[in-house]
């Protein structure tokens, strides 16, 4: 039989890393501060009512033109190494696989996020994801960016939630995604998710964790901690710890329980339904209902 899997959903920007992924070394690059640069990408998409994803990323193509420092996809990819990553988060997700496989089930990883994918893949922690869905360029065959290839807003990133649940994880595959699918038969459950972000951009996937019987956990660094702890009072998220992901902190062992929970659900679940096989029932057992 295969192995129950526990899914940890996460967001890239201030979840992962310190700040925006695009503040470390593109906007430098630009010789602007990030403080010049987001009014500019925000004002264009205000003006012209433009979906806030695509203008940054058309603001990014039109301001490295100006100054004679085009995008490709290397140079970007390069640009993600100067990412800060949060302490233990190189470690991570070894740790948490490894613990996993202790309670009996297959740990994966997902980013969802607002970022860019070429960024991401430049962190050095790219492959620890089974899937990232980030907004990301379609480059021409001068290797220049020419069309937005993905772009994941705020509410978007419900729908790669959805994926994850279905295991159809091929954006360009919409039919099988809308699909009618037997809970049954679900890649990974909702109940079996947990997603990891740090503030109001997550809501709308934090919501979904908790409406489906999922987790949500919100982290933060001192500058956003009151926004996160209104979460937590609102009911937006199950926990809130600081973004610490090295072994013993909140976080980590919190995530741990969670994972034994899970575990523990899948067992009893797939107890009741060796039982009602053995009957003969067609009855197909649920979490509402065992607990």
């Amino acid at each position: 039989m295969e192995k129950p899997i526990v899914a940890f959903l996460y967001d890239f920007d201030k979840t992962l890393c310190t700040t925006d992924m695009e503040d470390y070394a593109f906007i430098p690059s630009l010789g602007l501060t990030p403080k010049e640069f987001w009014p500019i990408a925000n004002g264009f998409g205000f003006r012209n009512r433009m979906d806030g994803i695509l203008a940054f990323m058309y603001t990014m193509i039109v301001e490295s033109e100006k100054r004679g420092k085009p995008i490709t996809r290397e140079r970007l990819v390069e640009m993600g190494r100067s990412i800060e990553l949060f302490p233990g988060v190189r470690e991570w997700f070894k740790r948490i696989n490894a613990f996993g496989e202790t309670q009996g089930v297959q740990v994966e990883h997902y980013v969802i996020s607002s970022g860019l994918r070429e960024i991401i893949e430049g962190s050095g922690i790219a492959e620890d994801f089974k899937e990232v869905y980030a907004s990301e360029f379609y480059y021409d065959e001068s290797g220049r960016p020419a069309w937005p290839k993905l772009a994941v807003n705020f509410t978007a990133k419900t729908q790669f939630v959805y994926r994850i649940n279905k295991g159809v994880l091929d954006v360009s595959d919409d039919k099988t995604l809308n699909d009618s699918m037997p809970d049954d038969s679900k890649r990974v459950p909702f109940t079996n998710m947990i997603y990891v972000g740090d503030g109001l951009s997550d809501v709308p996937c934090m919501k979904m964790m908790r409406a489906y019987g999922g987790q949500a956990i919100a982290v933060y660094q001192d500058a956003n901690r009151a926004g996160v702890e209104k979460l937590l009072q609102d009911g937006r998220v199950d926990f809130i710890f600081p973004a610490d992901y090295s072994e013993g902190s909140g976080l980590d062992e919190t995530a741990k329980e969670i994972i034994r929970k899970m575990a523990v659900v899948d067992r009893l679940l797939e107890t009741n339904a060796r039982q009602l096989r053995s009957i003969g029932s067609d009855t197909l057992p649920n979490q509402v209902g065992l607990f």
